[in-house]
């Protein structure tokens, strides 16, 4: 392998029309190469900076800061019949939620598809090129400031390389699929991972996460959820990263025992950077009403790590998912992660992940393992 010392020219397109021209080119049964570059160091939403798009050798750099480039592409991206290749699509998806809210019409994710055929779960792009194309991509931008304007030679290169190889990579990993029978479950999974990324209300129940509070007394993790709503709330009204606002370790600090007045909350909050007087004024107001059982009854229950007989059935469960895993040549973390079967045991209720291929292959071994 070598390390390739320039990449292949792409056309800058800051113009509608220049890139209405590049995709009236794309035949209806193509394959597009498409990746992002964005940043979101001191925002809550992703900031899109650059658009990469590719196809048969023809590679476009889209400045989405020069013009609004949603119109252009929901016609060929999203409602039209190519295939849009990506390599671990989430957060790209997410980014470009604006502009394609429900993501491209046909996606193929290469880093699924890699673990379906046998190449590992949650393998790199990188990895993946040296792997199928043989050769080496460079990593010196990963950090760049993607928002400047004009972009460097060098961050040119390199952005035009992460769609460089994507086509002839689509074209081993579907024939693989293919091999293996596994193309529909790969298209579902990617159906999937557009459905999540489409979802940009929230979690309707964010203290499931904080797993410290799973022995707290119902009124307190409702209570907690209460804040965790309001910090996400906040977060996305100011555009800013919710830690920003309150830490997890102090949204449950607040839980367990509410300030006594406001000149409490602004010491116990010192230090919060998008924290400013109206904020901690609204959080004040918030923390000042009783739980009552209305706000239990919405709550979930925070899953607590499992103990005696749940514990025994997370570890049987575990080994029947490993051991059809190795049946069918598939990661047991694509088939059904340890979370996933967490939930489960914790409220026996068959989760969201499991619905569609994995249904008929778990429910019947997995079921049984319940505990009583």
């Amino acid at each position: 392998m070598s390390l390739l010392p320039a990449s292949p020219s792409a056309a800058w397109i800051d113009q509608r029309d220049a890139l209405d021209a590049w995709l009236a080119e794309l035949p209806a049964d193509a394959a597009v190469g498409l990746d992002t570059e964005f940043m979101r160091r001191n925002t809550f939403y992703p900031q899109l900076a650059l658009l990469q798009l590719g196809w048969n050798g023809r590679y476009a750099l889209v400045d989405p800061l020069a013009f609004g480039i949603g119109d252009a592409l929901r016609p060929a991206i999203g409602e039209g019949t190519a295939v849009t290749v990506m390599h671990s699509a989430s957060e790209d998806l997410e980014t470009l939620a604006p502009w394609l809210p429900g993501g491209p019409r046909t996606l193929f994710d290469t880093q699924i598809a890699a673990a379906f055929v046998g190449m590992g779960l949650g393998i790199s792009y990188r990895a993946l090129v040296a792997e199928l194309a043989g050769a080496e991509l460079d990593k010196g931008e990963t950090r760049s400031d993607w928002m400047q304007r004009p972009l460097t030679e060098s961050q040119r290169s390199y952005a035009t390389l992460d769609v460089v190889y994507l086509e002839p990579i689509h074209e081993q990993l579907a024939e693989r699929l293919r091999q293996r029978d596994r193309s529909a479950w790969h298209a579902e999974d990617c159906e999937r991972l557009k459905r999540r990324a489409s979802h940009r209300e929230g979690d309707p129940q964010p203290q499931r996460a904080l797993r410290g509070a799973a022995e707290w007394p119902r009124a307190q993790q409702a209570l907690l959820r209460r804040i965790l709503l309001w910090r996400d709330r906040a977060a996305r009204t100011l555009d800013r990263p919710r830690p920003w606002l309150l830490e997890d370790a102090l949204a449950m600090s607040l839980a367990q025992q509410r300030p006594a007045g406001l000149a409490e909350l602004d010491q116990r909050t010192r230090g919060q950077r998008a924290l400013r007087s109206p904020q901690r004024a609204e959080l004040f107001e918030l923390l000042l009403p009783a739980v009552d059982a209305d706000e239990i009854d919405a709550t979930a229950s925070i899953p607590a790590h499992p103990q005696g007989e749940a514990k025994k059935a997370l570890a049987a469960m575990k080994d029947s998912v490993d051991r059809l895993a190795t049946e069918l040549d598939l990661p047991p973390g694509l088939l059904c992660p340890r979370k996933v079967l967490e939930e489960y045991v914790a409220t026996a209720d068959w989760p969201e992940f499991l619905e569609g291929w994995r249904t008929p292959l778990l429910q019947p071994r997995l079921a049984g393992l319940l505990p009583g």
